[in-house]
Parts: structure tokens; sequence; C-alpha cells
């Protein structure tokens, strides 16, 4: 278990620097009118220069890849359901929150807070009932296959 906790976050690493940098690309795309935004003005300020800025961002999503990746062997344990979903939703939320708080991707205010974490469950619901619904229609698949071969 522990190798295969290693092993998902040194791979976890680098996908979530892709995945932060992909984020920058939509962002720009979306509100940039025709320029990059490679991370927020404030967390230039903060930081002194758009480098050290961008650097500390990648440090940061990549630690959330590294920690989302080798979290997710929670998955595999003999838990149920409600506690495996509960664990992740932590190790998610421990990652997420003081990572945009530093970043700026919230506004430093407890309604800041509280607006990023509302938007961080439900997009977590979603995609937990997405799955659920998803491996649910598979195992009724297998099921009935079963079925048949009986």
């Amino acid at each position: 278990m522990k190798k295969k906790i290693i092993l998902r976050g040194i791979w976890g690493f680098p996908v979530g620097m892709a995945i932060g940098y992909a984020i920058t690309i939509l962002i720009s795309l979306g509100w940039g009118e025709g320029y990059y935004y490679s991370c927020t003005p404030e967390l230039v300020e903060a930081m002194g220069s758009e480098i050290n800025a961008v650097l500390v961002q990648a440090l940061l999503t990549g630690l959330i890849g590294l920690g989302s990746a080798a979290g997710s062997v929670v998955w595999e344990t003999e838990w149920g359901l409600v506690k495996q979903t509960g664990v992740y939703f932590c190790i998610e939320s421990v990652l997420l929150m003081p990572t945009a708080y530093v970043l700026y991707w919230m506004e430093h205010s407890i309604g800041g807070f509280l607006s990023y974490f509302g938007i961080f469950m439900m997009i977590y619901v979603a995609i937990w009932m997405t799955e659920f619904a998803v491996n649910k229609a598979l195992v009724k698949r297998m099921n009935e296959n079963l079925h048949r071969a009986e």
C-alpha cells in the first residue's frame, strides 16, 4: 500500500501542475481578452514578481496533484463508501482550501472562503454522483451478464 501511495504521488505531482496550467489557459481564453493570465495579480504582488508567483503556483498545484493521487488509495480500502467519501473529501479540502487562499483564488474573507468552499463542495458532489451512477450501471451490466451465463 505504501509503495502504491508513493508511486501515485510521484505521478500526481506533474499531473497537478499540468491541470493547474490548463486552468490558467482556460481562464485566459474566457476572460483574458487576448492576454494570458498566468496567475492572479494579487499573487504577483505578494510574491514580488510574476516568475515567483508562477513558481509558487506550479509547486502548490503539483502538491495538490500529489496529494490527490496518493489519497486516491482510499477508494481501494475495505471501508464503506460513506467513510471513503468522507476521508477523500477531507483530503481534498485540506489540499485545496489553503492552496486557494495562498494563491488568491478566493477572496481573503470569511465570505470568500465560504463561497469557494461551497463551489468546491458542489463540484465534489457532482463528480461523486457521476462516478456513482457510472459504477452502478457497470455493476448492473455485470450482474445481467452473470445471470445470462447461468
